[in-house]
């Protein structure tokens, strides 16, 4: 059997998630994810600072499992206050880790949301605020 143990901070973040909500304004980009094979959906509401390429605020929903729930807002305390280029080397690893771990079955999770904050930045990037224009 798959272990399926999870650390005070993954409970802690499911039960009581940060930075749930949406962002809307020209500043705002948006980053969608999603794994067909277990269900998972997410966007990540990224609102930059265009003066000093910051991550000013952030946002989340997600559709999913507890971790995917846990994995969205620890990638959101993660990135705010971050420099745009310093939010795109956030890993999964690195949600993973600051979570205190995750069990090997749903590591997938983390995955997702440092993706979902990638596409939120690209699209910044690229001047379109992703799939809710």
């Amino acid at each position: 059997m798959k272990s399926t143990n999870y650390s005070k901070k993954v409970i802690d973040h499911f039960q009581k998630p940060r930075n749930v909500g949406t962002l809307e304004g020209d500043d705002v980009a948006v980053g969608r994810v999603g794994n067909p094979v277990c269900g998972d959906l997410r966007d990540i509401y990224a609102k930059v600072d265009k003066e000093r390429a910051v991550v000013a605020d952030i946002k989340f929903h997600t559709f999913g499992c507890g971790s995917a729930v846990a994995t969205s807002s620890m990638i959101t305390e993660i990135a705010k206050g971050k420099t745009i280029e310093d939010a795109l080397k956030i890993t999964r690893q690195n949600v993973a880790e600051e979570l205190d771990g995750l069990p090997p079955v749903k590591m997938h999770c983390s995955n997702l949301a440092a993706d979902a904050l990638h596409e939120a930045i690209k699209n910044f990037k690229e001047g379109n605020k992703g799939p809710l224009e």
